[in-house]
């Protein structure tokens, strides 16, 4: 049973968060911050993951914190989920168009969280959400997934397509990376014997 809950509770915010990574794609997302909900659903439903995510911040400030405690606790749950990483398929890549939008993301399952992201946009804000705020989504996720993460935008100009194809892509790639390879016999993929 690959499935996690996390709580992360700060001065901040209070963030719940519950994940199976073979699931069926459904959510249940209420984080305070309107289009990171719709950016979450759409991630769980491109994975397959399973996904509940409830978080109450101090958004009255701005959507900062709550936006990177959710990128913490959803890498945490990933990180307790997947365990010693026996039998993944470890890597996983994709090109994903968005309309205009062209993203490439490349995962690596690695025990080394690391965020290497091109991905310039052209407004500040999609509606009220603060579009600097999706890079430091990423980065908090790819630190406590303990993954290697690239992002980067080929092609597109339209801000929420740019970030659409991202959220998807992560999805995607993350599905394929913590897949179970039938041909590793549960094996550690790594000559090192360890992932983490």
């Amino acid at each position: 049973m690959r499935k996690s809950e996390i709580e992360r509770n700060t001065t901040e915010t209070k963030t719940r968060l519950s994940l199976d990574l073979d699931g069926k794609g459904e959510s249940m997302i209420d984080t305070g911050v309107g289009f990171l909900n719709h950016m979450l659903t759409l991630f769980a439903k491109h994975g397959r993951f399973d996904l509940e995510v409830i978080c109450h911040g101090d958004t009255d400030v701005d959507d900062h914190h709550s936006v990177e405690d959710i990128g913490i606790a959803l890498g945490d749950a990933f990180a307790e989920a997947l365990g010693d990483c026996r039998g993944i398929r470890r890597y996983a890549d994709i090109l994903l168009p968005m309309d205009e939008a062209l993203v490439m993301l490349a995962v690596d399952v690695s025990g080394r969280g690391l965020l290497v992201m091109d991905l310039p946009l052209n407004a500040q804000k999609v509606g009220t959400f603060d579009t600097e705020l999706v890079e430091e989504f990423f980065t908090a996720f790819a630190r406590h997934a303990g993954i290697t993460l690239h992002v980067r935008k080929i092609t597109g100009f339209n801000t929420h397509h740019v970030i659409e194809a991202a959220f998807k892509g992560l999805g995607r790639v993350m599905r394929t990376a913590v897949s179970m390879d039938p041909e590793a016999g549960g094996e550690i993929p790594s000559t090192k014997g360890v992932l983490k």
